[in-house]
């Protein structure tokens, strides 16, 4: 059963939450697939869901499913945008996609108050600051 499944690593594949922009009240936020590969990952599936504690109660957030036919090598592709709100939060971000008829999926999550101003760098592709999960 599972145990004879490939164990196909994912590499070159990120997701990225990227500032977009700043205006004088808020912040404008945006969730990226990052695909570093030299060849396009394909039937990219996304599942995204918030989770953990907030001022001493469980939090969860509705589970939201995203579908891309297909991200071109060296390229990114946007996800959803996001509430600075959740930053609190696990948030959780299960990619799969196919190269070629071979399968690869991870989950790729940023730990509560991760996406922070100390650990931005300029995320590849996307040319525009944030925090990246490779």
């Amino acid at each position: 059963m599972i145990k004879d499944l490939p164990k196909n690593l994912v590499e070159d594949v990120a997701v990225a939450v990227a500032l977009e922009g700043e205006g004088p009240e808020s912040k404008t936020w945006y969730v990226y697939v990052i695909n570093l590969k030299d060849q396009p990952i394909e039937n990219v599936m996304i599942t995204s869901k918030g989770y953990g504690e907030k001022d001493g109660e469980q939090v969860k957030t509705s589970v939201l499913r995203h579908m891309m036919p297909k991200v071109e090598s060296n390229a990114s592709a946007l996800i959803e945008p996001i509430d600075e709100q959740t930053f609190g939060l696990n948030n959780e971000y299960w990619v799969s996609y196919y190269v070629g008829k071979e399968i690869f999926d991870k989950k790729f999550i940023f730990l509560p108050e991760s996406i922070v101003e100390s650990n931005f760098i300029k995320l590849p592709v996307v040319n525009k600051p944030g925090v990246m999960i490779k």
